[in-house]
């Protein structure tokens, strides 16, 4: 997902772009990325830290709605909601007595 986002930032007008190792857990365990905006005043500036931010936030809310959390969830149907070029897949919540179901028929 770094990678992805990256890529992305990259496209949306960021002034540079990283991924790099660490992130808290150890040099080799994680893949990060980051970006880096020049905001000088201007109206093409405002533009690009408008659109980064909606993108690059919404692919952390997005990728923790994966997770299956339920706040993120919420927020990211909210979100696609009042933008239609937001298209995020939903995960599918299985119930508890489905799994008990199902581990019983072992």
């Amino acid at each position: 997902m770094a990678t992805q986002n990256v890529i992305g930032d990259s496209f949306r007008g960021a002034t540079w772009v990283s991924i790099h190792n660490g992130g808290g857990v150890g040099w080799g365990e994680v893949i990060n990325g980051g970006f880096g905006l020049y905001i000088d005043g201007s109206k093409k500036s405002e533009k690009k830290i408008k659109n980064m931010l909606f993108w690059d936030v919404n692919n952390g809310v997005a990728r923790r709605a994966w997770a299956r959390n339920k706040g993120s969830i919420e927020s990211i149907k909210n979100e696609m909601k009042k933008e239609p070029r937001l298209k995020i897949t939903i995960p599918n919540i299985v119930s508890e007595s489905l799994i008990k179901d199902f581990q019983e028929m072992k």
